[in-house]
């Protein structure tokens, strides 16, 4: 069934969509700002093999999206092709993010099996879940103007369970561990869980599935793959989310490491980065007044460069003016906050060019190759984090040297922010403008009328 363009989703709706990212960013940042630092320093393996393993089994997971996209867009039940997922995944997805925490009793050697095996599993589970839910977007509405709308819910909702982990977990760590940091982790996500599960119920009963590929249609993966490559504005984003989130994972994972040894104050950590969250949100939130300052493509250019220059300038901030620091977070979270939004709409356009261009809506396809991008980029930044701190010297549990301490400082700053402007590169080839948008959509809209 397909909806008129004209018709606006429902809050109801919108918000039971963005709260299945609440679920997936519960892990997603738990794991960007926690996990590189739960391995070395709570569970006792090294920064290399932790980035080693890390690189390894993500990509494994991103290679496995693609796959994912197409069983997918193949999928034919009473409930529609990616709703299912969120429903049969739910229970899988909460059970592997606990079994990760576990922290059994093992020798060194043993331990590095356990986090492979398990960190493995967990992006087995997410994979299962978070693709089908991203292409969902692509299917709730045929209008790109409603997919921005539902775009805006999904990050705002998003940056709020951002908000959580960064404001809850050092202190549940703590409250709930009773100075046993293992067991405090643990107990913490355990919680994030069993809440996860509950949310990804609610989207999958809350949400529909309204655009159908043409009738027409049969399934060629070969076709799909080609048609994919040769769709311009999807590679452009493409290489854009690959820098974007070896930025994020570097910068994110980074910061626990900057204000326990830089700082030497890691209780800091909790209001920086909730003042920190409370800015993306609001960034977010402000996403429909800031596309009326111009085209999506531009904006996303001019954000991400302003964004990147402010993360670069934290590297000449003394590490000890706590307000500065918190001031200037601000400013670039904020800054950074509408363009998810933005981007996520932009590739729903791009599956709506795919089918204007080629004759073929490969909704799933699309969107699990363009998460393939994120996890790839993902497991780089956060291999090269590891990495990075072994080469810096880096030693667990202790103080820094000076060549390590200004390692840190770098991850922290400089590095993300060259990151981040070769991300807004990348969309200097992003052909597809607003109005053009509005073209194509109206051009599919007259196929879908046209008689069989």
């Amino acid at each position: 069934m397909t909806t008129s363009s004209t018709e606006r989703l429902s809050f109801v709706e919108k918000f039971a969509y963005g709260l299945g990212d609440t679920a997936s960013n519960f892990y997603f940042q738990f794991f960007n700002l926690f996990l590189v630092y739960y391995y070395t320093d709570i569970f006792g393996l090294a920064p290399v093999a932790v980035g080693t393993m890390m690189v390894a089994i993500r990509v494994f997971d991103a290679v496995m999206d693609p796959a994912m996209g197409v069983i997918a867009d193949r999928t034919q039940t009473r409930w529609g092709k990616f709703r299912p997922y969120i429903l049969w995944g739910a229970l899988p997805y909460g059970i592997a993010g606990y079994v990760m925490f576990l922290n059994p009793n093992l020798t060194s050697s043993g331990k590095l099996v356990y986090a492979y095996v398990t960190y493995g599993l967990m992006w087995v589970a997410y994979t299962a879940i978070n693709i089908p839910y991203s292409a969902l977007m692509g299917v709730m509405s045929p209008s790109s103007e409603q997919r921005t709308s539902l775009s805006t819910f999904r990050f705002i909702c998003a940056f709020a369970g951002q908000f959580l982990i960064v404001r809850l977990v050092v202190p549940l760590k703590s409250a709930l561990g009773k100075g046993n940091d293992a067991e405090g982790i643990r107990y913490t996500m355990l919680i994030f869980s069993v809440v996860s599960v509950a949310l990804f119920f609610f989207t999958f009963s809350k949400t529909r599935e309204r655009v159908a590929p043409p009738v027409d249609q049969k399934g060629a993966f070969i076709t799909d793959m080609k048609n994919l490559l040769c769709n311009r504005p999807w590679v452009a984003l493409f290489f854009s989310a690959l820098f974007t989130l070896i930025n994020a994972a570097v910068r994110g994972g980074s910061i626990i490491y900057f204000f326990k040894y830089v700082v030497r104050d890691e209780s800091r950590f909790t209001l920086y980065a909730t003042t920190g969250s409370v800015a993306f949100i609001a960034g977010a939130v402000c996403t429909k007044y800031i596309l009326k300052m111009g085209d999506r493509r531009t904006l996303m250019i001019v954000l991400s460069i302003i964004n990147a220059l402010l993360m670069a300038a934290f590297y000449v901030v003394d590490p000890h003016a706590h307000i500065l620091l918190i001031a200037l977070n601000v400013a670039a979270s904020f800054v950074v906050g509408p363009t998810p939004a933005i981007l996520w709409s932009m590739y729903a356009d791009t599956a709506d060019y795919g089918e204007w261009r080629f004759g073929r809506r490969t909704t799933g396809l699309v969107f699990s190759a363009s998460v393939f991008s994120q996890k790839l980029g993902l497991a780089l930044g956060t291999g090269a984090l590891g990495w990075l701190l072994a080469f810096y010297g880096f030693v667990a549990n202790a103080d820094q040297g000076p060549g390590a301490v200004a390692g840190i400082r770098l991850l922290f700053s400089v590095i993300p922010g060259v990151l981040a402007l070769l991300g807004a590169f990348a969309i200097f080839f992003y052909p597809i403008t607003d109005t053009r948008m509005k073209e194509i959509e109206g051009e599919l809209a007259a196929r879908k009328a046209r008689p069989a």
